[in-house]
């Protein structure tokens, strides 16, 4: 394997270790990470200089505007669309959800002047693995976990549907340009998609292989389907075939989590063991932007605009700025 390490390393300091970090995914507030502890949620603004009007030759940025108090370890975190940040024509506003080991999730509201509330869902009765919140809607949410069930909650925090799986859900994903489908990845191998609008299952996708561990839908085709399943990476391509269009060892002892980049079709990130190993790969040829090993490793999540990806670390999150990837074309 060909390894072209050329990036940039940066880090923001938390109290504990960052179990999930969440960059918001919408343009419009692509500034804002969420970084989950064993005890609460911190938002942090985050400043990349090319994404200045003016650069000034300060690479990253970062500080610190709002914290939750959870009160159980952080196991999932989703950006509502209905977020606001920094903008000209509406006052700032944050809402994000938070799955959490008590086997609740909570949806936080803040206007960042110290007005803020909290909704509670309940109904899962095991762990929460996965939150996403569903695009062009009234802030309605999906959940899946441990209890082997993918659960359609409301703006209010009342559930709305539920649909049985065949084993634990690990993720669940939703997209912009399909917001009436969500595809659960079951940690049997099985990747279920179900309509929303049906109120059944549609399509599934077969991995061969168990554990599944991860799944992602791609932001720049809404056509493919990463999985991260027993030590390798799975391509789906939906309108194809349910089997896989592609794979490729990731991890010898164990794929954990895979995420394809949002501004590149090209880009994917996985986690896995030995260690805590972190590898970004490209689809189109073999070389690896990035290639390390931390102590501490815990979810990830990729900038919504430019090829950064964010891991949680121990009481620290590392950001790594992938250079080689913005000459790649998407």
């Amino acid at each position: 394997m060909i390894e072209n390490n050329v990036y940039s390393t940066f880090s923001i300091p938390c109290h504990d270790i960052a179990n999930v970090v969440e960059f918001a995914p919408y343009e419009w507030c692509s500034t804002l990470l969420a970084v989950g502890t064993n005890s609460r949620v911190s938002i942090y603004q985050c400043v990349f200089d090319q994404e200045k009007e003016e650069p000034d030759g300060e690479e990253f940025e970062y500080r610190s505007i709002f914290d939750f108090q959870n009160g159980f370890r952080v196991t999932s975190i989703s950006w509502c669309p209905e977020t606001t940040f920094m903008t000209r024509e509406k006052e700032d506003f944050i809402r994000f959800a938070i799955g959490g080991s008590d086997k609740k999730i909570k949806i936080v509201s803040a206007n960042l002047k110290g007005d803020n509330t909290c909704q509670i869902c309940e109904g899962h009765t095991d762990f929460i693995n996965s939150i996403a919140y569903i695009p062009d809607t009234a802030g309605e949410l999906v959940s899946t976990g441990d209890d082997n069930t993918l659960r359609l909650w409301n703006k209010e925090g009342e559930q709305q549907g539920s649909f049985q799986l065949s084993a634990p859900g690990m993720s669940v994903c939703v997209h912009e340009r399909e917001p009436g489908k969500v595809i659960v990845a079951q940690k049997n191998g099985i990747i279920k998609i179900f309509s929303l609008a049906l109120q059944r299952q549609i399509m599934s996708l077969d991995c061969c292989q168990a554990p599944l561990m991860s799944a992602d839908w791609s932001y720049m085709n809404e056509d493919f389907v990463v999985a991260a399943c027993g030590t390798e990476w799975l391509i789906f391509q939906m309108s194809r075939s349910s089997q896989p269009l592609e794979r490729r060892q990731a991890h010898t002892e164990g794929c954990k989590h895979v995420k394809w980049a949002r501004n590149q079709q090209t880009l994917l990130a996985t986690s896995g063991r030995p260690g805590r190993q972190i590898k970004v790969f490209s689809t189109r040829h073999h070389q690896m932007p990035l290639s390390t090993t931390l102590q501490v490793a815990y979810g990830m999540s990729w900038h919504q605009k430019i090829p950064a990806l964010a891991i949680g670390g121990d009481k620290q999150v590392h950001v790594y700025l992938l250079q080689t990837a913005r000459s790649q074309p998407s």
